[in-house]
């Protein structure tokens, strides 16, 4: 292989890594956009994973390739369906649909859909989902020479099975860091097209790995009886969600071209969180490696959305890391989200779209990009008409008299006693 070192060289050349971001709907990729993601994941109404996550239509997304490129934000749409026989010609229309509208990248599964693709968009990158199971730097060399950019390694790899596959590729390496985990092998699930007639391999999981299960005993149909002594039954196949926060160095350090936060189905309060905290995080191992230390404001703000409880998945081939949340522990929040800044005026009032009911007086956070979480009280709510109130109801559009400035995109959280 006598060009593999000049292409791996090329690889590692003016490399940082990039933050990948979910957009479930254009209100998310504003979001992601907002907060510093480099790219985001998104998909049309038919051929990905994600069904229910809202997803684009075609001038929709036509609409949000633009506006990305617009803040040098790359775009990557999946199309990583199992496809089946009378899908085939839509499939390939998608496909020159995508190409048209510049995608930066389609996100592929099936090898069937990306032999159609290397035919039809021969221009435009691919990038191989985790749904394909690649596990090994054999196959990644595989899909390599097929003509794929981009793999997104299996989820049930150790960090030092993906250093030694990035060492040996000029493939780029995209590897998972935060957010729900599948109980399945790469995601590769049949629970919920058996239990509810919704096949998670075709974008409709309905999560049945997050149930709760007893033991029925034969003659006795009506006694449920828990599988753990536990009082509410267990959740056996419920995992803890995956978070690599205090894993950054290891994560640039092993070769990954990109880090990827799951959640094309998760609200924007989650999405800001997640985007800023890596962004932070990243962007402070960059400017000063050997100084990089972990802040507690990290933790804590990825511990102030909702989570399963935190683990670190395979990396680190812990057994403690992977073992299912019996108990379906969720931690305890203190914050709700209260609305979206829509308009930032002057002297510190706030046009804000309210989506959680918001009271004068109330203690609130500010999210902003670039600047750590800001606490702030509400002194004054008026509405439309100039009139002061002394609640802000959900979906009600009103203005915020704060402490401090807000821009366009930052969220606003109520504090509130646990």
């Amino acid at each position: 292989m006598p060009g593999h070192c000049n292409d791996f060289a090329m690889k590692e050349e003016n490399r940082k890594i990039e933050l990948l971001a979910p957009a479930g709907y254009f209100e998310k990729l504003e979001i992601a956009i907002h907060y510093g993601a480099d790219a985001v994941y998104l998909a049309g109404k038919d051929f990905s994973l994600r069904n229910f996550s809202g997803n684009f239509t075609i001038d929709d997304m036509e609409k949000a390739v633009r506006t990305a490129h617009h803040y040098n934000v790359k775009v990557y749409a999946a199309c990583n369906v199992y496809s089946r026989n009378n899908e085939q010609n839509q499939i390939a229309e998608y496909l020159e649909t995508l190409a048209r509208i510049n995608v930066d990248a389609v996100i592929i599964a099936d090898p069937g859909v990306f032999f159609m693709a290397n035919r039809i968009i021969p221009n435009v990158s691919l990038h191989l989902s985790t749904q394909a199971n690649t596990t090994n730097s054999s196959s990644v060399r595989f899909w390599k020479d097929l003509g794929i950019k981009r793999v997104n390694t299996a989820r049930e790899l150790s960090i030092d099975e993906i250093r030694e596959i990035a060492a040996v590729s000029s493939v780029e390496i995209e590897a998972f860091i935060h957010g729900a985990m599948c109980i399945s092998y790469s995601g590769r699930c049949l629970l919920s097209s058996f239990m509810a007639n919704r096949d998670s391999n075709r974008g409709m999981c309905s999560h049945p790995c997050r149930w709760k299960y007893s033991v029925v005993e034969e003659m006795r149909p009506d006694k449920y009886m828990p599988v753990k002594e536990d009082e509410r039954g267990t959740y056996i196949f419920n995992s803890y969600d995956l978070c690599m926060i205090e894993h950054i160095p290891e994560l640039i350090e092993a070769g990954i071209n990109s880090l990827k936060i799951e959640g094309r189905m998760k609200g924007i309060n989650y999405l800001a969180s997640t985007v800023k905290t890596y962004r932070s995080a990243i962007d402070s191992y960059y400017s000063n490696p050997l100084e990089y230390k972990i802040k507690e404001e990290w933790i804590g703000e990825l511990n102030s959305i909702t989570n399963r409880g935190y683990c670190t998945g395979f990396y680190f081939m812990d057994p403690e890391q992977i073992i299912p949340n019996f108990h379906n522990i969720k931690p305890k929040i203190g914050r709700r989200f209260a609305g979206k800044v829509i308009k930032a005026t002057h002297s510190h009032h706030t046009r804000v779209e309210i989506r959680n009911k918001l009271f004068k007086d109330d203690i609130v956070e500010i999210l902003s990009p670039n600047r750590p979480v800001l606490k702030d009280k509400v002194i004054e709510i008026i509405d439309g008409n100039l009139r002061p109130l002394d609640f802000a109801q959900p979906g009600s559009i009103v203005s915020l008299v704060l402490g401090h400035d807000c821009m366009t995109n930052d969220l606003i959280r109520r504090i509130e006693k646990i």
